[in-house]
């Protein structure tokens, strides 16, 4: 039998249609990947990728094994799972793939209710583990079972690609971005929106992070006159940069919101410079671990 970590590089190239992307996801240099890519071959006795295409896409045998690889590496994980899917105490723990500013807003407030809310479903020693990273990467954990749940921003910019056979979702919240600029000391924005003058410095995303995506379209077709100051990946930090007076950055306002209200920052433009986004959490659909189960349905029984 082919070594697991092949069949999983099987699914990341397929996933990604590119071996530069799938090399990065799988935490391996490009040149390592195409061997490891080669020896499944030699295994399979057959080619099993068009070579030279853009985006790499599977031949017909590639496509049978890769339906075969998702169902040994999902059952090869499940099994793990239900074997160790305990610390050495025996203690349960629930496992949860999310986004670095999702990890630390959102996320940490829907384990605060699971551990202090009726009904309790963080109790005696269980445990959560939440892991972040890029959502592509993150999804692959899901598929592959390495996770029991990601919570991940949902635009069609940035839809996340898992199959609605194989998982399900519901909607955690709804937010929307909005540019916000820091407030002056006679109570005035600081910068302004406008098609004409001296362009406004603009705190932007980098392009791994899910709000550059979602941002993208928006800030193509804007009116605004615009300038690049700071590029970063960390909503905190653009943030910070805001409120030091250093540009406008379009923000989540569930994160800027309380800012507004106390007048340290000031919301620009009309609702036609808003972006909206949900927030999902996906979930197999195939039956989970007995606390993940429950933190699921305690979930939906308080989501409208």
């Amino acid at each position: 039998m082919a070594d697991l970590k092949l069949l999983e590089d099987l699914i990341a190239l397929a996933k990604t249609g590119s071996f530069v992307r799938a090399a990065e996801l799988r935490h391996v240099t490009h040149p390592a990947f195409g061997r490891r890519i080669r020896a499944l071959e030699a295994w399979a006795g057959a080619p099993l990728v068009h070579r030279g295409q853009q985006p790499a896409t599977l031949t017909p045998k590639g496509e049978a094994l890769l339906r075969t690889a998702i169902q040994v590496v999902e059952q090869m994980e499940l099994a793990r799972h239900r074997m160790h899917g305990s610390h050495a105490g025996g203690d349960a723990v629930l496992r949860i793939a999310t986004g670095r500013s999702l990890a630390r807003t959102l996320v940490a407030d829907w384990v605060a209710r699971l551990r202090h809310r009726t009904p309790k479903v963080l109790t005696g020693n269980a445990q959560v583990e939440i892991s972040t990273a890029v959502m592509q990467e993150l999804s692959v954990r899901l598929e592959q079972n390495k996770v029991d749940m990601l919570c991940c921003y949902e635009h069609p910019a940035m839809s996340v690609s898992l199959s609605p056979q194989r998982f399900r979702y519901i909607t955690l919240a709804t937010d929307k971005l909005v540019p916000v600029t820091q407030v002056d000391s006679r109570g005035n924005p600081r910068y302004v929106l406008g098609e004409g003058g001296r362009p406004t410095p603009l705190i932007a995303y980098a392009g791994g992070l899910a709000m550059a995506r979602i941002l993208g379209d928006r800030l193509e077709t804007t009116p605004h006159a615009l300038t690049p100051f700071l590029r970063t990946d960390s909503l905190d930090v653009a943030h910070g940069a805001v409120a030091n007076g250093l540009g406008v950055a379009w923000l989540p306002w569930s994160m800027v919101f309380a800012d507004c209200r106390r007048g340290a920052l000031a919301a620009l433009g009309g609702r036609g410079d808003e972006v909206a986004f949900e927030v999902r959490l996906y979930r197999p659909r195939a039956r989970m671990t007995e606390l993940a189960e429950a933190a699921w349905a305690a979930t939906t029984r308080r989501t409208p």
